[in-house]
C-alpha cells in the first residue's frame, strides 16, 4: 500500500495512483478531511473560515469534514478541485476509499469474510 507521503507526492505530480481492493488494505486510509487539513489548509496558512468563504460553503461544513463528521459530496469535490488545482476524482476517490474501508470493517465484525 502507498504511504501518505507517496500519495501526496503522486497527487502533486499528477501521477496515476495505483489502488488495491479494500479487501487487501490493512491500514485505515486517510479521511479526506485529514488530507484537506494537513496537505492543503495548513501548508497554505488559510483558516477554515477563509476556505469556506472562498468555496461559498458554510464553515460548519468544512469543520465537520476536517473532524471526520461528514464526507465529501460531489459538489464539494468540484469546488475543492478548482481551489487547489486537483481533480474532483481525487477528492471523491479519498471519500470512496474511506467509506469502503469503514463499511468493510463494520461488515467484518458481523460476518466472516
Amino acid at each position: 500500500m502507498m504511504s501518505l507521503d507517496e500519495y501526496i507526492k503522486a497527487l502533486r505530480e499528477k501521477n496515476t495512483i495505483e489502488s488495491k481492493s479494500i479487501l487487501e488494505v490493512k491500514a485505515k486510509p486517510p479521511h479526506p478531511g485529514k488530507i484537506l487539513k494537513e496537505e492543503f489548509i495548513k501548508p497554505l496558512g488559510i483558516t477554515q473560515s477563509q476556505l469556506a468563504k472562498e468555496l461559498n460553503v458554510n464553515v460548519v461544513q468544512i469543520n465537520q469534514l476536517i473532524n471526520k463528521k461528514r464526507g465529501i459530496t460531489a459538489n464539494l469535490a468540484i469546488k475543492l478541485a478548482k481551489r487547489f488545482n486537483t481533480t474532483p476524482e481525487f477528492w471523491m476517490s479519498l471519500q470512496m476509499k474511506w467509506d469502503l474501508w469503514k463499511a468493510y470493517k463494520e461488515q467484518s465484525k458481523k460476518i466472516k469474510v
